[in-house]
C-alpha cells in the first residue's frame, strides 16, 4: 500500500519513536534501581506518550482523509470534555446538539480546501446562530454565561484545533517535499516538545513563578528553557519539514514557544476557576485531552496564518 506521506516524515516519526523507546529505557533502568523512588507517574506518562503518538503517526501517514477525521474526532472529544466541566443549562440541551454539529461542518469546509467558510463558520455564523436558538427556547436566566462558555468552548476546541487540520490542505506548491503531513508534524512535534522542555527546565532550574495565581508550578526559567529549546529544534527541523528559510524558522519556533505556554496558562486559568486539577482522566499520567491541547489552541492558529502568509 502506497503510504501518504513523504520519507522525511517517515524519519521524523521513527526519531520520535526512538526517543520514546530511550525515555522507557530511562524510567525501567531508575524503577528498578530506585523501587518506589516516585516513578510511576513518569511512567504512566510515557506509556501514554507511546499510544498518543501511535494513534497520531497512523492516522497522519494513511491518508488525508483519515488524519481530517482523526482531528475532527480529537475535536469533539475535547468540547465533549469541555461541557462536563462546565455547568450548563437544562434548558441548552437542544442547543448543544447544534454546537455539536458545527464540529463535522468546521472539518467539511477543510476537506473542500474553502478557507472563506472555515475561518468564519465558527467566529461568525455559530456566534450568531446559538444564541438565537436560545433566544428562541425563551430561558433568560443565565443566557449570557451559557452563550459565552458555549461559544468559547467551540473556538478552542473546534476552531482553534481545526487549524492544525487545514495545514494539511495547503496548496502543494509552497511546500517542502513533506508536505501538509510535514507541516502538521513541524506544529505538533515543537507544541509538544515545548511542553516537555519547559517542565523540564522549570523542575530543574526553575526559582522565579511566571504567574504564581494561575499557575504556581510555571517559572520564568521553565519558560526560557522551553523558549531555548523549541527555537534550536524548530530551526533544525525546518528544512526537513516545511518551506520555511533560516532566519523564518527561529520566528516559528519563538511563536511556538511563548503562545504555547499562554496557552498552557489560560486553560490553568479555567481549571483553577472551576476548582479542578486536571479537566479528565482519559490519559493516564496527564489527565485529560484539554491537557494535552492546551497549547495547541494558541500555537496552532498563529502557526498556520504565520505559514500561511509567509509562502501560500
Amino acid at each position: 500500500m502506497r503510504l501518504y506521506v513523504d520519507q522525511t516524515v517517515l524519519l521524523t516519526l521513527a526519531g520520535v519513536f526512538a526517543l520514546l523507546l530511550v525515555a522507557s529505557v530511562v524510567v525501567w533502568r531508575v524503577k528498578r534501581a530506585r523501587p518506589g523512588g516516585g516513578v510511576a507517574e513518569v511512567e504512566r506518562r510515557v506509556k501514554s506518550w507511546w499510544i498518543l503518538a501511535a494513534v497520531f503517526a497512523v492516522a497522519l501517514v494513511l491518508s488525508r482523509r483519515i488524519a481530517l477525521t482523526f482531528f475532527c474526532v480529537i475535536s469533539f472529544l475535547a468540547f465533549k470534555e469541555y461541557l462536563s466541566l462546565i455547568p450548563t443549562r437544562r434548558a441548552d440541551r437542544r442547543v448543544l446538539f447544534w454546537a455539536y454539529m458545527a464540529i463535522p461542518i468546521q472539518y467539511l469546509w477543510i476537506g473542500y480546501k474553502w478557507y472563506g467558510m472555515f475561518i468564519i463558520w465558527i467566529p461568525v455564523y455559530a456566534f450568531l446562530f446559538l444564541p438565537l436558538r436560545m433566544v428562541l427556547i425563551g430561558e433568560t436566566k443565565g443566557f449570557l454565561q451559557a452563550a459565552g462558555t458555549i461559544h468559547w468552548g467551540l473556538m478552542s476546541t473546534v476552531f482553534a484545533v481545526s487549524h492544525v487540520a487545514f495545514l494539511l490542505v495547503l496548496p502543494e506548491h509552497g511546500h517542502a517535499p513533506g508536505g501538509g503531513p510535514a507541516l502538521v508534524l513541524y506544529l505538533v512535534l515543537l507544541t509538544e516538545f515545548n511542553d516537555v522542555a519547559q517542565y523540564l527546565s522549570g523542575k530543574t532550574l526553575g526559582q522565579h513563578h511566571a504567574v504564581p495565581t494561575v499557575s504556581p508550578n510555571k517559572t520564568l526559567e521553565g519558560l526560557l528553557g522551553g523558549l531555548v529549546a523549541t527555537l534550536v529544534l524548530a530551526w533544525l527541523l525546518a528544512p526537513l519539514l516545511t518551506p520555511l528559510s533560516r532566519w523564518e524558522a527561529p520566528a516559528a519556533g519563538l511563536i511556538i514557544g511563548l503562545s504555547g505556554f499562554v496557552g498552557d496558562v489560560v486553560m490553568s486559568a479555567l481549571k483553577r476557576d472551576l476548582a479542578v486539577k486536571d479537566s479528565g482522566s482519559l490519559i493516564p499520567g496527564h489527565g485529560g485531552i484539554l491537557d494535552r491541547l492546551d497549547s495547541l489552541t494558541y500555537t496552532a492558529p498563529l502557526f498556520f496564518h504565520f505559514i500561511r502568509y509567509t509562502h501560500f
